[in-house]
């Protein structure tokens, strides 16, 4: 093991999951973070199952290189490789988004209808349904909004070219009967559009994210194993991405919270 000092790594396909790390760092203040976004090859959403397993698989790879404890897949799409990822770096814990999410949603709305959000490849892979009624007997629909993810990595995340493409995806939701008690935000980039979203939802509509719920998961297991950094202030935490450092740290700050420094980001090539 890499012992309680060592930092936890999170990847994603681009900048999406500096939502969930911006909940991990409030929920974990002593814990230094690396972050890797795999900018070069976004998004993962639109590739095909066995691409995104190589992909988050060699992600992972990169992080376990630098010492991590923890591993979070803060990608929902990328999720589906949590299980080839747990045999390649075992024994490193590795937390996805995506049972943390469902957990939130059937929360919010127990009775259901709970409609999901997400890319083409999670809805493809059925993950969400598939965990949701493991769990709950509950009605599950799915709506893919593959222009989300460029929407938010350009930093167009309000106004009306943003509300127009929300109507797009989410009228036709809204009109079902029984009307979804709960939008689950199934992709980390989503969180960035959640104003222009909740605006279309209108009153009576959860939305419900994974960021806080993954970070309360990560908390968890952290203390089951005895990893939380428990000697002074943490290092700075880091930042990678496989293409365009510069633009990185310029949007990133739409999804932390706060501004990169550019010289914090390191320019990686996983391949």
């Amino acid at each position: 093991m890499n012992g309680t000092d060592g930092p936890i790594g999170v990847f994603d396909s681009g900048m999406g999951g500096l939502t969930v790390l911006s909940a991990l760092r409030h929920r974990l203040p002593n814990e230094q973070f690396l972050y890797l976004g795999d900018t070069a090859r976004l998004p993962y959403g639109t590739k095909s199952a066995d691409t995104v397993r190589r992909y988050a698989v060699q992600a992972a790879a990169a992080l376990i290189a630098r010492k991590v404890k923890l591993i979070v897949i803060a990608c929902n799409t990328a999720s589906i490789a949590l299980p080839a990822i747990e045999e390649a770096v075992a024994p490193i814990p590795v937390n996805g988004v995506v049972l943390p999410g469902v957990e939130a949603a059937l929360a919010v709305a127990p009775q259901g209808p709970i409609a999901v959000l997400a890319t083409e490849g999670t809805v493809k892979g059925g993950v969400y349904p598939r965990a949701i009624q493991a769990r709950a007997n509950v009605d599950v629909v799915q709506r893919a909004c593959p222009l989300f993810v460029p929407l938010a990595e350009e930093g167009i995340v309000d106004g009306p070219l943003t509300e127009e493409i929300a109507r797009l995806y989410l009228d036709p939701l809204l009109m079902l009967l029984p009307r979804p008690k709960c939008l689950l935000l199934g992709c980390t980039h989503y969180p960035a559009l959640k104003t222009a979203i909740a605006r279309v939802a209108g009153e009576g509509v959860s939305l419900v994210d994974s960021a806080t719920p993954t970070a309360d998961s990560v908390a968890r297991v952290l203390e089951q194993r005895n990893f939380a950094r428990i000697s002074g202030p943490p290092p700075r935490d880091m930042f990678f991405a496989t293409d365009a450092p510069d633009r990185f740290a310029r949007v990133g700050e739409i999804f932390l919270g706060h501004p990169i420094d550019p010289g914090d980001v390191e320019l990686v090539d996983l391949a």
